[in-house]
């Protein structure tokens, strides 16, 4: 570790605010094409388990047909944790301590939540008054909601964690991916530790 990132560190451990406990990133199918993406992607990994118990990665895609591609990689990735992988049309929850969406759209999960919600109700197994926010979290493929989203490469957080993400703190970088480095989390971290979180408040 640098200087600088000591810094961050000492400043960090020093600070009176709360650690984010989950923490997620948005990427592009486009940064893991750039040499090192995915060294870099392990390494987050590790920066982000000093801190956090949970990690979500969400990435980004324009094509589908990399969909296949993308998750060979990223389900054989040299990680610290268990890893659960989930593309466009899966419905299984991701209960590992690191999750990855490939091209698997808020929108989408959104929507199958509540697509399986009201086919319970037509099957007589769900009363529609039994409906609330809870409900809907037992449908989402990734059930827990992070306390802080990090974004490369530009001020556009894409299709991610629609519902989770709602209370969440937004960190945007204009580092890109390939630039990527742990200065660059530390100061992510730091500035959640000096945000105010209000909840929607």
């Amino acid at each position: 570790m640098g200087l600088y990132e000591r810094y961050l560190a000492v400043r960090i451990r020093r600070h009176d605010g709360t650690l984010p406990d989950h923490v997620a990133l948005v990427i592009t199918e486009r940064d893991l094409l750039e040499r090192g993406a995915y060294e870099t992607l392990t390494e987050f990994f590790t920066w982000a388990f000093e801190y956090a118990s949970q990690v979500t990665v969400y990435v980004s895609v324009l094509d589908a047909a990399a969909v296949p591609a993308l998750r060979r990689e990223l389900e054989t990735i040299d990680a610290p944790r268990a890893v659960a992988v989930r593309g466009p049309d899966d419905q299984t929850r991701a209960d590992a301590p690191i999750r990855i969406g490939i091209g698997l759209g808020g929108k989408h999960e959104f929507t199958s939540a509540v697509r399986t919600l009201a086919e319970r109700v037509d099957d007589g197994d769900l009363d529609p008054d039994e409906i609330d926010d809870e409900r809907v979290e037992e449908h989402l493929i990734f059930p827990t909601e992070p306390d802080l989203v990090i974004k490369t490469g530009a001020e556009r957080l894409s299709d991610f964690m629609i519902w989770q993400s709602v209370y969440s703190e937004l960190y945007f970088t204009d580092v890109n991916w390939r630039d990527f480095r742990k200065r660059d989390f530390l100061r992510a971290v730091r500035e959640y530790c000096n945000r105010s979180r209000r909840y929607g408040q």
